[in-house]
C-alpha cells in the first residue's frame, strides 16, 4: 500500500471506538453535527456511495462503522466476507466524505451509537417506514439523537451483484 494511503487510513481509522469519543465530543463542542452510518461494504457499489454522500449531507462529520468479518458471518449466515475487514475499512476510509471509520463487531450498531452519540444515525432507504423497529432506535432516541433513512432506492446490493456473477 502506498505511504499516502496508509497515512489517510491511519488518520481516519479508530480500531478502538472509545478513542473516538473525545474527538467527536470536541467536534460537537465546536458546533459540528455528527452523522453515523454503518454497513458491511463487501463490494463497494453506487448504492453505498449514494448512502454515504447523503449521510454526510446531513451534518459536518461522518463516522462509518464497518461490520467485522465475524459480524457479517452472523448477520449473513452461509456467506463469508468477500474482502477482509481491514481492506473494507481502508476502502471506506478512502471515500472523501468519510471522516472516521470504526469496526462494528456487533449484529447492529446500537452499542456504538450509545458510545459515540451521533446527532444523526442514518439507515438506508430499505429501512424507511420501519426505523423505529431497528434495535438501535431506542438507544439513539434516549440520548436525544435522530434516526433518518437516506440514500437512493434500494436498487443496488452486494447480494444482487454476487448473484449476477454466479450466472
Amino acid at each position: 500500500m502506498p505511504d499516502h494511503a496508509i497515512s489517510i487510513y491511519q488518520k481516519k481509522y479508530f480500531s478502538d471506538p472509545q478513542r473516538l469519543v473525545a474527538v467527536l465530543t470536541a467536534h460537537q463542542k465546536d458546533g459540528k453535527k455528527i452523522v453515523f452510518a454503518n454497513g458491511c461494504f463487501e463490494l463497494l457499489h453506487v448504492g453505498h456511495l449514494r448512502y454515504l454522500f447523503a449521510a454526510k449531507a446531513l451534518g459536518d462529520v461522518l463516522v462509518v462503522a464497518v461490520n467485522t468479518d465475524e459480524s457479517i458471518q452472523r448477520i449473513k449466515p452461509g456467506r463469508d466476507p468477500i474482502h477482509p475487514e481491514h481492506e473494507r475499512m481502508e476502502v471506506v476510509a478512502a471515500i472523501e466524505v468519510v471522516d472516521y471509520v470504526v469496526p462494528l463487531p456487533d449484529d447492529h450498531p446500537g452499542r456504538l451509537c450509545g458510545l459515540l452519540k451521533p446527532d444523526i444515525h442514518t439507515k438506508g432507504t430499505d429501512y424507511a417506514g420501519r426505523l423505529s423497529e431497528m434495535p438501535e432506535y431506542p438507544i439513539v432516541m434516549a440520548y436525544g439523537g435522530k434516526v433518518v433513512a437516506v440514500g437512493d432506492p434500494k436498487d443496488h446490493s452486494t447480494t444482487e451483484i454476487l448473484t449476477k456473477l454466479k450466472k
